[in-house]
């Protein structure tokens, strides 16, 4: 389902036969791809909800669906253990990256330049420009998701199994702050343009917003004199 951001209202509902594991806009606003349990990506025209195309992405269920800052340009990720680059004008994938552990999240930056994957107890980060590995960062638990910010200074990290977010140097991968408040497992996150502020969203239902830099004036929170 689509739904106005400001309002709440309901505007499209988008046909699946299976479950819908993720899903991610186009730059344009109206075009949206969904990953499936039926080990296909779509590709939405919310004003034609009822046409999508369809491409057979992977050989098991799509977990994770991100477009890249290329117009034609996809990537997902799937429980076979590969996340692949699709370019919607070809018939396979133009590129695929094998892992070795199950993948739980892909996320790329808001620039498009920057991959990353939680898979098992690593963090992988990938330049997209070249596909190379410019991380590879081992973590002494779970990942269930990492995102990368901006400005390639802090990665988020959510346990698979303790529910708790964590801030940590891109560089080092040294852990910075620990958050509670999920209730659920953590399935994706995300920073904003500026990286001031990153999301996360919990099978709890909720969509939790914190701040990189705790204590500072920004959007919401404001400071107050005492």
């Amino acid at each position: 389902k689509v739904w106005n951001a400001f309002t709440g209202q309901e505007l499209v509902s988008l046909p699946h036969n299976h479950i819908v594991k993720s899903a991610d806009f186009a730059n344009n606003d109206v075009t949206v791809i969904t990953g499936s349990q039926d080990k296909s990506v779509r590709i939405f025209d919310i004003t034609r909800p009822d046409q999508p195309s369809t491409a057979v992405a992977h050989s098991a269920p799509v977990r994770s669906v991100k477009w890249s800052r290329h117009k034609n340009v996809v990537v997902s990720a799937g429980d076979d253990k590969r996340i692949n680059i699709l370019d919607l004008r070809a018939p396979t994938a133009v590129k695929t990256l094998e892992i070795d552990d199950n993948i739980s999240n892909i996320s790329l930056t808001s620039d498009g330049r920057i991959l990353s994957c939680a898979s098992g107890k690593r963090i992988i980060v990938w330049d997209v420009d070249a596909f190379k590995v410019v991380k590879d960062i081992a973590m002494d638990y779970e990942v269930s998701v990492a995102a990368v910010n901006p400005q390639r200074t802090r990665i988020v990290t959510g346990g698979k199994s303790d529910l708790l977010i964590r801030s940590c140097e891109f560089e080092s991968g040294k852990e910075l702050e620990v958050h509670k408040g999920h209730h659920g497992p953590v399935h994706d996150a995300c920073f904003s343009p500026d990286g001031e502020v990153y999301a996360t969203g919990s099978e709890d239902g909720t969509v939790r917003l914190w701040q990189s830099n705790p204590g500072s004036a920004y959007g919401l929170w404001q400071l107050r004199k005492i």
